[in-house]
This record gives C-alpha cells, sequence and structure tokens, in this order.
C-alpha cells in the first residue's frame, strides 16, 4: 500500500529567501510495494532508489524502509507544479499527488524618482511590484493624516497644489511577507506670497525695524525699497535676510527716515510687494501699515460735518 498526501492536494511554500530547504512530500511504502517513484508532471524524479533527475537540489528522505518521500532544497517559482508518488504492487498501480504553490513576497521594481514641478502640473507617480499572489499596490501622501489615495501601480495627480508636496509613501503587499515600500520626494515650486509684514513706531533717534515673511518654493529674495529707491546696508540700514523672513533696521531714526517702505519677495515664478511703514509715535498707523488713525479720524468728522451743514 501507499500513504501520500491526498490526491490533488495543495501546499503552498516560500521561496529560499525565507527557508533553505522544503519540508519533504511524505510518501510511505510497506513490503507489498516493488516499484516506487517520484514524478513531477511526466518528468521522472526517482525510480526507486534511482535519481534520473539532474536536479542537485533534489534528494530522497528515506527514514526506515517505509519511508519514500522526496525533499526539494531551495524552492523557486520554477518548482511550481504537480508532484506524484507513484507505487506498484503486484495487484496494482497507485498514485497520489500533490501540487506545489511556490508564494513569493512583494518586491517593488520601479517607482519614479524624486522630482520638482510647478504648482499646477499634471503628476502622474509610479510603482511597479512583482509577486505571488500578485501584490496588491497602495498609496499615501505622508502629510499629518496619511490618509490613502486612489492609486495603484500609477498614482495621478491632476494640477497639484503646494499643499500636496511631500513624500509619497508606495505599499506593495501580498500577504506573504512584510510589505515592501518605497517613497518618492515629491516639491511643487510656486511665486511667493507675503502672508505677514510688521510696520514700526519708533521715536527719533531710536533703532526701527521693519519685518516682512513671505512663502515660496524655491525660497524667495528679498529687496527693499524706499520710494522708487532700493536700499543696502551701505545706506545707513541693515539689512538681514533668514529663510522667508527679511528685517529691516533703521539705526538712529532721523524725521525723514518716516515713511512708506517697500518689501519685495521673487522667485523664478513670480514677484509680490508689500508696503510698510516706519512712522513716529501718536500718528495711529497701525502695524499692518494701514493710515494713520488720525487722519482716518478727521476724514470722517469731515463727512459728518458736510451731512450736517449740508454741503
Amino acid at each position: 500500500s501507499v500513504s501520500a498526501p491526498a490526491t490533488e492536494s495543495c501546499c503552498w511554500f516560500r521561496p529560499s529567501r525565507f527557508a533553505d530547504f522544503l519540508t519533504p512530500f511524505r510518501c510511505y511504502v510497506d513490503d507489498k510495494v516493488s516499484k516506487a517513484a517520484w514524478l513531477n508532471r511526466s518528468n521522472i524524479i526517482f525510480a526507486g532508489q534511482d535519481k534520473w533527475s539532474l536536479d542537485p537540489r533534489v534528494d530522497l528522505v528515506t527514514k526506515g524502509q517505509l519511508e519514500y518521500s522526496l525533499r526539494i532544497q531551495k524552492v523557486d517559482v520554477f518548482d511550481e507544479g504537480p508532484y506524484i508518488c507513484s507505487i506498484q504492487t503486484k495487484q496494482q498501480s497507485k498514485t497520489s499527488q500533490v501540487y506545489l504553490i511556490v508564494q513569493v513576497p512583494a518586491n517593488i521594481y520601479k517607482v519614479t524618482e524624486d522630482l520638482t514641478v510647478n504648482e499646477g502640473a499634471n503628476v502622474t507617480l509610479s510603482c511597479l511590484a512583482s509577486g505571488r499572489p500578485d501584490p496588491a499596490i497602495n498609496w499615501r501622501l505622508l502629510n499629518p493624516s496619511a490618509e490613502p489615495l486612489d492609486g495603484e501601480e500609477y498614482l495621478d495627480i491632476t494640477g497639484i497644489m503646494r499643499n500636496q508636496a511631500g513624500r509619497y509613501e508606495c505599499k506593495a503587499s501580498n500577504d506573504v511577507a512584510t510589505p515592501d515600500v518605497k517613497y518618492v520626494n515629491v516639491v511643487v515650486n510656486y511665486p511667493p506670497t507675503i502672508k505677514k509684514t510688521q510696520s514700526s513706531e519708533t521715536p527719533v533717534g531710536r533703532m526701527g525695524t521693519l519685518q516682512c515673511d513671505a512663502t515660496a518654493v524655491p525660497t524667495p529674495e528679498f529687496e527693499w525699497y524706499r520710494d522708487e529707491k532700493r536700499l543696502s546696508n551701505a545706506q545707513g540700514v541693515n539689512i538681514q535676510i533668514i529663510g522667508t523672513n527679511t528685517i529691516l533696521m533703521v539705526a538712529n531714526v532721523t524725521e525723514e527716515d518716516y515713511g512708506n517702505y517697500t518689501c519685495v519677495a521673487s522667485n523664478r515664478l513670480g514677484v509680490q510687494n508689500a508696503s510698510v511703514f516706519l512712522y513716529r509715535p501718536g500718528t495711529g498707523r497701525d502695524i499692518n501699515g494701514s493710515a494713520p488713525v488720525s487722519q482716518s479720524l478727521w476724514l470722517l468728522l469731515a463727512c459728518f460735518a458736510c451731512l450736517f451743514f449740508k454741503c
């Protein structure tokens, strides 16, 4: 008689990167068996104790006289398929088959390189992976929420915006092993936007400090103007630029220094400017550079007087 895995049974195995050998396909015979063989499809691997296969990874496991099992070392995907234990007795022949399914961990073999684009451009990120079974591919933008994105091998972003810049994660998984993960860094260029200015109320003889803060990619360059004249450190002022922030310092303020200053932020995509004011105490100009409060009040009173006297 023969004892082996049930006919048409299956087994799964993960490739040799996880193990050096495969647990043998078990087959047991008794003293009534006159002939025994292992076959892969129609190819004879072993006939009795004689090895017909030239593959050095294949051998027999014969613990005791009754065991006649087949072992394959360092399994790869080409080993997948049916394996048949066949025996012959005086009365009849019998076979038992096991089907080997080789699983391969997900592996990302091609992913988009890091890229830089201008805001509004259409972007496609690719992530190609192999594995058995076929891996599922998922994308995330690793911002604080890191929510899943709609996309598989290809992630399409139409009219990319600055808040879509960052590190994109591609994950390929098929439950065979730990998912394979790759990353794509996307930089989005956009023109400067001046988001904050700081005017200064400074007495004569003291230092006045004007500030301008802009956001842009690439990092903006800054210039300061008084009327239409560009200012520099050689003109009695000190200009500091720290990243996306610039400071104009006027030492020992005089009456001639009071007035409107212009901060200009620029990069290769655009330019933006804003007015910043250095003013004497009591004129009422607020830190955002609006018109002096005293002037606004005078205009308001003038309007009321005109209405009252029907001018």
